[in-house]
């Protein structure tokens, strides 16, 4: 079929006004401007009339399971408070509460013009009860081994033996111990050891809060108190940052999504300025989450700076009022005038997309990409098509996943 828009933002060069998609099956097959194509009569044509056809969003960090928890909780005194009554939350909820959140979310992601998640799954017994998702996504099946009640051997394992069972196209699959202080070094490395040959993506939680720092590098704190009292060896504390934590053990690499990030040190900087261009790692920053926890400010200017690709995410609905990349960018924007709006547009379409190894694929419109593409409607001008962009506030329109037109 043929796609015509009135500005169509490949996301490879300039907006191309008054231009054409042709796509063949799931694929993008051309791009072009209307009057310089020969192909227009190659398939049926559809006019989206004044709009912007750009690539579909990537959400690089959510948590689908807790998107029925929209202000279940008030802004915490402190990370640990929160962490404590989402566990006391998630004790009284049961398998269909977990299914109506993620149903739910996944609605609220389409709906905002989101086509491909990266979800991190708590509870992947959850996923054979439902079907094909409404959006691609990624699938990173959450592991902890803080108590040791099972072995870490067998969490990886029973991780591995579920995804092999999956088969859903949009379905994509890794791995995610969830962060530091829940999650051992031995559970670190065997999860890069399986992810290797399954060609698997891998994230964790890093650096997130103010008390993580301080229960790795000075050995005490609320978190510290914490996961002591849960029984978690403590041996590993007192040492360095959580970044310099795993990075140094080996337990991450440039092939991981770093989630957060918020507490570096100079250390970190150094460290990750150290390193060559693509052994660094991918970082996605949550402007939302972020601003409701009342972190450090995020330093994008000096990570940027340094050669880090960096993405954004929404967090889940238990620490941000809602799923919608549009709001994320411009949070993004206000803490970060200093971008400009393409430069915001990429954090959700390009650098996204080559921290799953999808780069040309996912989050562009070029010959070979996936037809993954979300229409905006604009202005009848053709200035500052990005920043309208990030200014919509509405439902997106119109929606293509996977070469298939979808209704709103």
């Amino acid at each position: 079929m043929i796609l015509k828009a009135r500005s169509v933002l490949t996301m490879n060069g300039a907006p191309i006004p008054d231009a054409a998609v042709a796509v063949e099956g799931n694929a993008i097959t051309a791009v072009g401007k209307v009057n310089d194509l020969r192909w227009l009569d190659a398939g049926p044509v559809y006019d989206l009339g004044e709009v912007a056809l750009l690539p579909g969003l990537i959400n690089a960090h959510c948590h689908l399971d807790y998107s029925t928890m929209r202000n279940a909780i008030s802004p915490p005194k402190s990370f640990t408070a929160w962490v404590q009554r989402m566990n006391a939350i998630k004790r009284t909820q049961s398998q269909e509460d977990y299914l109506t959140a993620i149903q739910r979310g996944f609605i609220e992601l389409r709906r905002f013009g989101t086509t491909c998640v990266c979800n991190v799954e708590a509870f992947p017994e959850l996923m054979p009860e439902m079907g094909e998702p409404p959006i691609r996504a990624w699938w990173f099946y959450e592991m902890i081994d803080i108590r040791h009640r099972i072995t870490t051997e067998d969490v990886v394992m029973g991780a591995l033996s579920f995804f092999q069972a999956q088969t859903h196209s949009l379905n994509r699959f890794g791995l995610s111990p969830h962060a530091p202080y829940t999650s051992s070094r031995s559970l670190y490395e065997l999860a890069n050891a399986c992810a290797e040959p399954m060609l698997m993506m891998l994230t964790t939680h890093v650096a997130e809060s103010r008390e993580e720092t301080e229960m790795f590098r000075e050995g005490r704190g609320a978190l510290y108190d914490f996961m002591k009292s849960l029984g978690r060896p403590m041996d590993d504390c007192g040492r360095s940052t959580p970044f310099a934590h795993l990075w140094k053990s080996g337990a991450i690499s440039g092939n991981w999504l770093l989630a957060h990030m918020n507490e570096l040190g100079e250390g970190d900087f150094a460290l990750l300025e150290s390193l060559p261009h693509a052994r660094k790692p991918h970082i996605v920053h949550c402007p939302g989450s972020h601003a409701y926890f009342g972190h450090s400010p995020f330093q994008f200017r000096r990570l940027a700076e340094i050669g880090v690709n960096i993405s954004i995410g929404t967090d889940s609905l238990a620490s941000t009022q809602s799923l919608s990349l549009f709001e994320e960018m411009r949070s993004l924007l206000k803490n970060e005038a200093w971008l400009t709006p393409e430069e915001i547009l990429r954090t959700v379409t390009v650098n996204p997309a080559r921290a799953l190894r999808r780069r040309g694929r996912l989050g562009c419109i070029s010959p070979g990409a996936l037809a993954d593409l979300i229409a905006v409607p604009i202005d009848g001008g053709r200035d500052a098509v990005y920043e309208q962009i990030i200014n919509y506030r509405q439902p997106v329109p119109w929606m293509m996943i996977d070469g298939k037109i979808l209704t709103p």
